[in-house]
């Protein structure tokens, strides 16, 4: 089987996971997030765009329905023996045969939490699901409980991470390598994602980030590639990927001269990138990090260019996006803790100008404070 993981790690993450069901007074748990079957079987598809469901009950048994595309790929990627297929045809309701697999299980009257906040869960099917389970068993939000179980990584998971950090290294030298006046942009995406999936590397969650010009000051992939300018800007926004988990880089790479506005902006990045570490520890709220990032670009009159948060948790998450919780910005709660992985992106946009600077990375949450999961400067570099 293509396990990434030892047996014994898969059965401490179940056993933690039904502690955690037990202790919300669960008799079970329906999963639709793909992350969570990764985390606690290994089960590796995107056919979660199809229903499907993982449950695990608060005595330790698990069971997947899916669809016969992943009868296999199941078999091939997790630890799961009971899966079960629901058969395409017109008028199929997979809810339905959920509720009666559940009733063999005796859970009729039982208290299930469910994934609500899931990719996997469209709201029509969440709709068929809660038509299914109405007089059958009481349905509870528990969208969280595999996620917080999540944010805490192992060493085993930890080596993963700081695969994907060297991975996302060599991608940020190839583009390094590649960007240059009359560069064309598809050459340095080709580049960088050829640098990952030479390392052994995997598809990211989502698209990288590419723009130039005054795209430079754009967050989102879109469509559609050009060449660089003999006096350019180009912002890129990528992951080194190693089996699911992600390490995030951030640049922002003048072309030709490099303007007054850039160095300035550059420098007002680094110090707030050095107050949010500094702001990042264990057993203070993630808020915190967020208010060390507003307070310096505040302070430096760059208050209007900056954003609303400043990065967020990262792990094995699955498309649409490498995004995972908690994330920063003001007053979140949330406590750091050792074994925490981030991306902490110090983004300044200036619309006026046209101008953009946004350097960025991932680190990991240590006992002592954090650690940068890159070995590269953040030195402003110019091609």
């Amino acid at each position: 089987m293509a396990l990434h993981f030892e047996p014994a790690e898969f059965a401490a993450r179940r056993s933690r996971a039904v502690a955690a069901l037990q202790a919300r007074g669960l008799d079970g748990l329906l999963m639709f997030r793909q992350e969570s079957m990764y985390y606690l079987t290994g089960y590796d598809t995107f056919g979660y765009v199809f229903f499907q469901c993982l449950y695990l009950g608060a005595d330790g048994r698990t069971m997947l329905l899916t669809r016969a595309p992943d009868l296999r790929q199941a078999r091939h990627t997790s630890t799961l023996d009971d899966i079960r297929i629901w058969v395409d045809r017109d008028g199929a309701d997979p809810a339905r045969e959920l509720r009666q697999i559940l009733a063999g299980f005796g859970l009729a009257g039982k208290k299930l939490g469910a994934e609500y906040d899931a990719y996997g869960l469209t709201h029509a099917n969440g709709r068929r699901l809660e038509a299914a389970m109405d007089g059958f068993a009481t349905l509870v939000d528990a969208s969280d409980l595999v996620t917080r179980l999540r944010v805490v990584k192992s060493p085993a998971e930890i080596a993963h991470v700081k695969r994907a950090g060297e991975l996302a290294d060599l991608a940020l030298d190839a583009a390094h390598a590649t960007i240059a006046p009359g560069a064309f942009e598809g050459d340095i995406l080709a580049a960088m994602h050829g640098a990952i999936y030479r390392g052994g590397g995997d598809d990211p969650a989502n698209e990288f980030i590419i723009g130039s010009g005054r795209d430079a000051l754009l967050c989102r992939y879109f469509s559609g590639r050009k060449h660089l300018a003999a006096q350019d800007q180009i912002t890129l926004e990528f992951a080194g990927v190693h089996r699911h988990y992600h390490a995030c880089l951030m640049r922002t790479i003048p072309v030709g001269r490099v303007s007054d506005l850039h160095k300035r902006m550059h420098a007002v990045c680094l110090d707030a990138l050095e107050a949010c570490r500094a702001a990042l520890k264990p057993g203070e709220p993630v808020g915190k990090v967020f208010d060390a990032y507003a307070r310096t670009c505040d302070a430096a009159g760059m208050g209007p260019h900056r954003l609303n948060a400043c990065g967020y948790s990262l792990g094995t998450t699955f498309a649409p996006n490498w995004m995972d919780w908690p994330m920063f910005y003001a007053g979140n709660p949330v406590l750091a803790e050792p074994g925490m992985v981030f991306f902490l992106h110090m983004i300044l946009m200036d619309s006026e100008s046209g101008t953009a600077m946004c350097p960025g990375a991932s680190v990991l949450v240590t006992p002592a404070g954090n650690e940068l999961l890159s070995a590269r400067p953040l030195d402003l570099v110019s091609r």
